[in-house]
């Protein structure tokens, strides 16, 4: 369980293959970060990212007492979503809603990719702009679309704490030649859409691959390479 200053912030941060679907390789092998954000006086939850193993992860809510209200997704690969990956069939959001009716959210530019990759009935989903604030409980959850690894990707800002899925790794970013990614948004997104994310706040990826589950932006802007001052031209040859 993760630690916030503010007592009321219910933060819980789950590796895949450790904190659930540990029979599951594929996901030991993904390394994949799964989250649980709430209001700890409302006993409400939203879950970042559900895959591998729904049930597990919606029973870890509700051991802590928290009510599984929504679900918000960073962007639709399966590892992240669920859906088919290589020879893979992963559980995921469509699992989760046949267990919990509650709201999947995502931006704007995600649905179209995530109803084709999950099946998911776009009924069962709302769509966010950039900025959007969604409140779960008294939490207020910003949603910043941060394009590249996808059309639709997208962080978000919790309580002075961003969750960056695969737009920002500590160390990297997420790649961008799969259906979606473009990476001249990925270099506008790293330089200017995450420019006003203070050094002091936290980043939470949407996988473990640093041996730290989290640092400070200022510390990833010093040591991630992907985030050295290039210009445009030079971080595409090096990146993309």
């Amino acid at each position: 369980m993760s630690e916030s200053p503010n007592a009321q912030l219910y933060l819980r941060q789950l590796l895949g293959g450790r904190d659930f679907a540990q029979s599951n390789p594929f996901a030991t092998q993904m390394e994949n970060y799964v989250y649980l954000i709430g209001d700890r006086v409302a006993q409400k939850a939203v879950v970042i990212d559900c895959a591998y193993a729904p049930g597990e992860i919606a029973d870890l809510a509700l051991e802590d007492g928290m009510e599984l209200v929504g679900a918000v997704i960073t962007h639709y690969h399966a590892d992240h979503a669920g859906g088919q990956l290589a020879d893979q069939q992963i559980s995921g959001i469509v699992d989760l809603l046949s267990l919990h009716d509650i709201p999947v959210h995502v931006q704007q530019n995600e649905l179209s990719w995530l109803k084709e990759r999950t099946g998911i009935d776009e009924s069962a989903v709302t769509t966010h702009l950039d900025g959007e604030t969604l409140l779960v409980g008294d939490i207020p959850l910003t949603l910043i679309h941060t394009p590249g690894h996808t059309e639709g990707s997208q962080c978000i800002l919790i309580d002075g704490q961003l969750f960056t899925g695969d737009t920002l790794f500590l160390n990297g970013c997420g790649r961008t030649d799969l259906p979606g990614g473009d990476p001249g948004e990925l270099y506008e997104t790293l330089t200017t859409r995450l420019r006003s994310i203070p050094d002091t706040v936290p980043i939470f990826p949407g996988h473990a691959y640093s041996p730290l589950p989290s640092a400070s932006m200022g510390q990833v802007r010093r040591t991630n390479p992907v985030l050295l001052p290039l210009d445009r031209e030079r971080w595409l040859a090096r990146f993309s």
